[in-house]
C-alpha cells in the first residue's frame, strides 16, 4: 500500500518536472528568438554590440535549457541492481505490463522538448549561414594572378609610363600595371643594375634587360612592403621584421623570417622604348597561403 508520504513526494517531484520543462521550453524559445533577431541584425547592416548580445542569448538558452534537463529530467544515480535468476513468475509478467502500459507523459515531454531544441538549433543554423554569406564568392584563382599582363606597362604611382632613361643604375622605384596604380597586389619593385652584373637564373633568361630587374614589392613573411635597398650589398630589406632579399640572386631570402624568395616579374621594352612585363608572376605573390601545395 502506498504511503501518504510517498504519494505527496511523488505529486512534488511531477510539479518540479513540469516546472523544469517550462524553463527548459523557455530556453529554447529564448535562443531561437534571438538566433532570428541576430540574423535580422545582420541582414540589415549589423551591429557588433547587439550581434554578441544576441548570439550571447541565443548560446546562453541552449546551455539553460540543456543544463535544466539534465539536473532535472534526467534518471539520478549513481544506480545498482543486483543479478537474480530469470523466471517467468506472474509477478514478473505484471511488472513487465505495468512497464508498458504506465503513464505516457515523460514520452511527449520528451518529444516535445526535442522539437523546441531542435527548432533553437536550426534557427541558430540560419543565424550562422549570414556571416558566411557575408565572405562572399570564392576566389577561385585569382589569387594565383596580379594585373600585370604581356606588354602591361610599367608605370609610377602618378601613371607615368618609365623608360630606360626614367632610372639611373643602382635606383629603385615602385612601378605598377598601366591603369591599375591602386592594384596592391601587383605593386613591383624596380631595381636598374649595371648591365651584365645580373646573371638569370635557369627559366628565367631574358628577364631583366638592360640591367632592369623586378620583384613583387610584398614580403613573402607577412605581406608588408619591401622599400630598403642597400645598394653597396645588393640587398632588398623588410622594414617590418627585418627579413633580407639578395638581389643578384632571384631575391632569395638571407636573414630574417621570410623563407620564400620575392616573386620576379619578367621585364622588356616595348617598341616605344617603354619597360613592360612580358607576362604576370610565375608564383604567387604575398605570404603564408602560398606556402602550400597548390597542385
Amino acid at each position: 500500500m502506498t504511503e501518504p508520504n510517498e504519494i505527496e513526494a511523488a505529486g512534488t517531484e511531477r510539479n518540479q518536472q513540469k516546472a523544469a520543462v517550462r524553463w527548459i521550453a523557455i530556453g529554447f524559445s529564448v535562443s531561437a528568438f534571438a538566433s532570428l533577431a541576430l540574423a535580422v541584425v545582420y541582414f540589415l547592416g549589423g551591429q557588433p554590440q547587439l550581434e554578441g548580445t544576441l548570439l550571447a542569448i541565443a548560446l546562453g538558452g541552449i546551455a539553460v535549457g540543456l543544463g535544466l534537463w539534465a539536473s532535472e529530467l534526467l534518471p539520478k544515480g549513481p544506480f545498482v541492481e543486483g543479478r537474480k535468476t530469470l523466471h517467468d513468475a506472474p509477478v514478473d509478467r505484471h511488472e513487465a505490463e505495468a512497464a508498458f502500459e504506465g503513464d505516457p507523459e515523460p514520452v511527449e515531454r520528451r518529444s516535445f522538448l526535442l522539437k523546441m531544441l531542435g527548432a533553437a538549433v536550426a534557427a541558430l543554423g540560419v543565424a550562422a549561414l549570414f556571416p558566411i554569406r557575408s565572405l562572399g564568392v570564392r576566389p577561385g584563382r585569382e589569387l594565383y594572378k596580379t594585373h600585370w599582363t604581356p606588354g602591361a606597362r610599367a608605370v609610377t604611382r602618378a601613371g607615368t609610363p618609365l623608360t630606360v632613361n626614367d632610372l639611373d643604375v643602382g635606383g629603385l622605384l615602385t612601378v605598377f600595371p598601366e591603369g591599375h596604380v591602386d592594384a596592391a597586389d601587383s605593386q613591383t619593385i624596380v631595381i636598374r643594375l649595371d648591365e651584365g652584373e645580373y646573371e638569370d637564373p635557369p627559366g628565367r633568361e631574358g628577364w631583366a634587360p638592360q640591367g632592369f630587374v623586378g620583384y613583387s614589392k610584398i614580403c613573402t613573411h607577412a605581406g608588408c612592403p619591401v622599400g630598403l635597398y642597400q645598394q653597396e650589398t645588393r640587398e632588398l630589406f623588410c622594414p617590418c621584421h627585418q627579413s633580407v632579399f639578395k638581389v643578384l640572386e632571384g631575391a632569395e631570402p638571407t636573414a630574417g623570417p621570410a623563407t620564400r624568395p620575392l616573386p620576379q616579374l619578367p621585364l622588356g621594352f616595348d617598341d616605344d622604348g617603354y619597360l613592360v612585363a612580358t607576362g604576370d608572376f610565375t608564383e604567387p605573390v604575398g605570404p603564408g597561403f602560398w606556402d602550400r601545395d597548390h597542385d
